[in-house]
């Protein structure tokens, strides 16, 4: 015969079970607040602001942000996150539009592993320059998660989002898009971790929560210098005879 539950573990029992269904559904609201409020088409001309910065992750955000440079809406751009085997060359072959500017305007950031590396890197490279506006190109949906790093990053610049729209990923119809769930839950909870990272640590170049969560910091321990396809060749280079 078993005893009834005392009245104050009824309570507990109540109180975590509306606690949970609560949680639940102040999680699946802001979901879809977060997919309604994704850019669903590619904005016009943006303003001018001092230089461009783009993450990695597709030729369209490159060849987006070459464009936006090529318009002068900006007078640099930063290529955040490259592959350390992917050179200006092989850029310019995915690009071709972006040969010239790769030449002069074109700086690449190899040492970012994560969208907080981008950040960490992109407020190294903006305080390089002294820079006070940033133009942002990501994909739409990497867009929300992109600006909270950038903006925690560099609480002093202004930012002007520019989003990529794909057609691979149905932003609109993303309740009936099995591909675009799998794509937009991820990001989303990427994103709430990432705000709430970012009411507990004031810096990400200091964050601990960033390599718990990453498994391994935000940025390469390499020097950016020591970093990318110029320096293998200069390193692979035979040494000059001596007396030469």
């Amino acid at each position: 015969m078993t005893t009834p539950a005392s009245p104050r573990r009824r309570w507990f029992r109540r109180f975590l079970f509306w606690s949970v269904l609560l949680c639940s559904f102040v999680v699946v609201a802001g979901y879809v607040r977060y997919t309604t409020g994704l850019s669903l088409t590619e904005a016009g001309a943006p303003p001018r602001t001092d230089a461009i910065v783009v993450v990695t992750g597709g030729a369209q955000r490159i060849d987006d942000a070459v464009s936006l440079l090529n318009a002068d809406r900006g007078r640099r751009l930063l290529i955040s996150g490259v592959n350390e085997r992917t050179g200006r060359d092989e850029l310019a072959k995915l690009n071709p539009s972006a040969r010239e500017a790769l030449n002069c305007c074109v700086d690449l950031d190899y040492r970012a592993r994560n969208t907080i590396g981008n950040a960490i890197e992109t407020r190294r490279w903006v305080r390089r320059h002294d820079f006070r506006s940033l133009l942002v190109v990501t994909s739409n949906y990497h867009m929300p998660r992109t600006l909270l790093e950038l903006r925690h990053a560099m609480p002093g610049v202004r930012f002007v989002p520019h989003p990529v729209v794909t057609d691979q990923v149905d932003v609109a119809g993303w309740w009936r898009d099995w591909h675009a769930i799998r794509l937009l839950v991820p990001e989303y909870l990427k994103y709430l971790v990432a705000a709430l990272r970012s009411k507990l640590e004031t810096d990400p170049e200091t964050s601990r929560l960033s390599v718990i969560i990453g498994g391994r910091k935000p940025i390469s321990p390499k020097p950016g210098e020591l970093i990318g396809p110029d320096y293998d060749k200069r390193s692979r280079a035979p040494a000059p005879p001596r007396g030469a």
